[in-house]
């Protein structure tokens, strides 16, 4: 029998609650695709735990919900916000379904794998080495977009995911950083998270 972990209630704005959905929906969908054409367990297992989240998101929204809603007309002005989030709760299970083919070792047909070749963007993973260049810094000033077509989405530190990064955000050694750009930029960006790249070229 599953065990189901308590979740506490703290009260969050509806706003925020939705668009962290959002934001994990959309993530969860680029990591999903990435892990089955990679065949990278640790992303699908970052799936995995992202869909967790999500539904505690979906259970406290229900709650604000239903706290927020006095009367039949309150109920009504609300079932829009109800939908929203369904629809991101939905997004987000059939992310973990396509993670689900690497943490379970069904693998994809080949032909997939053609095609996925051939998309110009790629996501990557990696994470910020002890001595790495990069480390300390804020993200405009690696000025990655001009440098190198690379743009980091998320953050993991810790426990904790920031979702699409502000520009004034620090990388810190520890962060797991995932990126998106092109083959040769997102090789590039690795080496440096790493360590084996020691300067970040002009």
């Amino acid at each position: 029998m599953p065990k189901f972990e308590k979740i506490e209630y703290k009260p969050i704005p509806v706003r925020a609650l939705l668009l962290e959905m959002k934001n994990i929906s959309e993530l969860m969908i680029d990591l999903a695709y990435s892990a089955a054409l990679f065949n990278d367990k640790e992303l699908a297992e970052d799936v995995i735990e992202l869909e967790e989240r999500t539904d505690t998101l979906a259970y406290l929204l229900d709650i604000e919900i239903m706290i927020a809603a006095r009367d039949a007309k309150d109920a009504e002005s609300l079932i829009g916000v109800s939908t929203v989030a369904a629809a991101a709760d939905k997004i987000s299970d059939a992310a973990a379904d396509i993670a689900a083919i690497v943490t379970r070792n069904i693998g994809i047909h080949p032909i997939i794998g053609e095609i996925f070749e051939k998309v110009e963007e790629r996501l990557m993973k990696v994470t910020v080495n002890e001595g790495s260049v990069i480390a300390g810094k804020r993200i405009e000033d690696l000025d990655l977009a001009a440098r190198m077509g690379v743009d980091i989405i998320a953050i993991r530190r810790n426990k904790d995911w920031i979702l699409d990064p502000q520009d004034d955000e620090r990388v810190f050694r520890g962060d797991t950083l995932i990126t998106r750009g092109a083959p040769m930029g997102i090789k590039e960006f690795k080496d440096l998270a790493e360590g084996k790249l020691r300067e970040l070229e002009e």
